[in-house]
C-alpha cells in the first residue's frame, strides 16, 4: 500500500511516497481503508524535530476517515463496509497518512451521513482535543466565560463550536481578517491579538484554552477569575510560572469512543463542522505541511487518499 514516510528530519521536502505492507487487524482491531486524513500541527512539528517519536523513519498522521475493510476477532461494534472516523493513539499510534490503518475498533465512531470523508477526516484529533479540554477537564457550564486562543485555527474553531454548544459565552483571539469567520461560528467576542492585549481587554474568565504556549499561559492567568482554569494544549511546563489562585491542567489528546460518538452527534445535528482550508492528494503531502507551517490556515488541512 502507499504511505507517506521520511528517512530524515527536516522540511516538507523530506516527505516521500513509499510502498509498505498492508497491516492486518489483530483481536479487537479493525482494518480501515483511509479515504481522508487530517494534517495537524503535530504532524509538521514531528516531521521537523522528531518530537515524541524520535528519529525516523515513520509514517505520520492521526486523523482517519474511511471504510472498515476487515474486522479482527472480538469486534462487535463494527463490520466491513461501515463508514467510520476517529483518531489513532497519540503519539505512538501514528500512521494514517497511508491507504490503510489497523487500530482498535473503539478508536472509531460511525461517520455521520451528512458529511463526506474530507469533512470527517478533518474532525477527530482537533475535536477530541477541544472536547476533552472543555467537557472532560473543564466541565464547561452554560453562561461560563471561555477564552480560546487561536480561535480560527484547527483546534480553536472546533473548540468555539463545542463551547457554544455547551452554552458558554465565548471569546477568541485571532487576526482581524478572521473575525467574520468566527462570528459565523457564533463567537461572542473576537480580539485581534495584533492590535489588542487580550490580557488587558478581558476579565472574569472561567476557562482559558491555550493552543499557543509561550507567554500566553502566564498572560492568560491575569484574565481568569480566582478558582478558574487554564488548560494548556501545548507542551508547556505549567509549574514554571505562578498561576496564583488559578487552576492549571496540561492535556494530551487520547482516542475515546464515547467522546467520538458525542462529537458525531454534534456533527450530525449541524452544530459542529470543520472549516476546510486546503485539500491535497496523499502524494502531495509536502504541500499540506508547507501550507500548515505558514500559520495562515483557517480551519483544517486534509489529505485525500481513496475517494474522499
Amino acid at each position: 500500500m502507499r504511505a507517506i514516510s521520511q528517512d530524515v528530519l527536516g522540511g516538507p521536502d523530506v516527505l516521500k511516497e513509499i510502498e509498505v505492507d498492508r497491516p492486518e487487524p489483530g483481536p479487537t482491531e479493525v482494518l480501515v481503508r483511509v479515504h481522508a486524513a487530517g494534517v495537524n500541527p503535530t504532524d509538521w512539528k514531528h516531521r521537523a524535530t522528531g518530537g515524541l517519536l524520535g528519529e525516523p523513519p515513520f509514517v505520520l498522521g492521526w486523523d482517519v476517515s474511511g471504510v472498515v475493510e476487515k474486522v479482527g476477532f472480538g469486534v462487535a461494534l463494527l463490520e466491513p463496509g461501515d463508514e467510520v472516523f476517529g483518531m489513532l493513539k497519540y503519539p505512538f499510534g501514528h500512521g494514517s497518512h497511508a491507504e490503510y490503518v489497523a487500530a482498535p475498533s473503539r478508536y472509531f465512531a460511525r461517520k455521520p451521513p451528512n458529511v463526506d470523508h474530507v469533512q470527517a477526516g478533518a474532525v477527530p484529533l482537533a475535536a477530541l482535543t477541544a472536547w476533552q479540554a472543555l467537557v472532560d477537564v473543564a466541565d464547561v457550564q452554560p453562561g461560563q466565560r471561555v477564552l480560546i486562543h487561536a480561535a480560527a485555527g484547527g483546534v480553536g474553531h472546533l473548540a468555539v463550536q463545542i463551547a457554544k454548544a455547551r452554552g458558554a459565552y465565548v471569546i477568541g483571539t485571532a487576526s482581524a481578517p478572521k473575525h467574520d469567520f468566527l462570528r459565523g461560528l457564533g463567537i461572542d467576542e473576537a480580539i485581534d491579538y495584533r492590535t489588542t492585549d487580550f490580557a488587558e481587554a478581558v476579565r472574569d474568565i472561567d476557562v482559558v484554552i491555550d493552543t499557543i504556549g509561550g507567554d500566553y499561559g502566564p498572560r492568560s492567568v491575569r484574565t481568569i477569575r480566582p478558582g478558574g482554569l487554564l488548560v494548556s494544549l501545548v507542551l508547556t511546563r505549567l509549574e514554571e510560572f505562578d498561576a496564583g489562585e488559578v487552576r492549571t491542567a496540561g492535556l494530551l489528546v487520547e482516542p475515546d469512543h464515547h467522546s467520538m460518538k458525542e462529537i458525531a452527534a454534534l456533527v450530525a445535528a449541524g452544530r459542529l463542522r470543520a472549516e476546510i482550508d486546503t485539500v491535497v492528494p496523499l502524494a502531495e503531502a509536502a504541500k499540506a505541511h508547507a501550507r500548515g507551517e505558514t500559520n495562515a490556515a483557517t480551519g483544517k488541512i486534509v489529505l485525500t487518499v481513496a475517494g474522499g
